[in-house]
């Protein structure tokens, strides 16, 4: 959907860019966090994901089986579901 919607736009504006712009729509997720407004914070993930979407998108990264192939149902560094990393 967001290649659909944004990937002319988001091309021409260029990796960096397009970087900059979630890197700002973290920052907002931040200071959302820390308020109690539940529908605010649902836009700002919802535009998180939009941006690293569209990120992936310009730089040829479906983003999905990335994710898939990286988190395939357990942790990727002691193979467990739930992980049992120690930190």
């Amino acid at each position: 959907m967001m290649r659909r919607l944004y990937f002319h736009r988001d091309s021409e504006r260029g990796v960096k860019g397009t970087y900059e712009w979630l890197a700002d729509e973290l920052g907002e997720l931040g200071e959302a966090l820390k308020g109690d407004d539940r529908e605010a914070t649902e836009k700002e993930f919802a535009d998180v994901i939009a941006w690293l979407a569209s990120l992936a998108n310009i730089t040829g990264i479906d983003l999905e089986s990335a994710a898939i192939e990286k988190y395939s149902g357990k942790c990727p560094k002691c193979q467990q579901s739930p992980c049992q990393c120690t930190f």
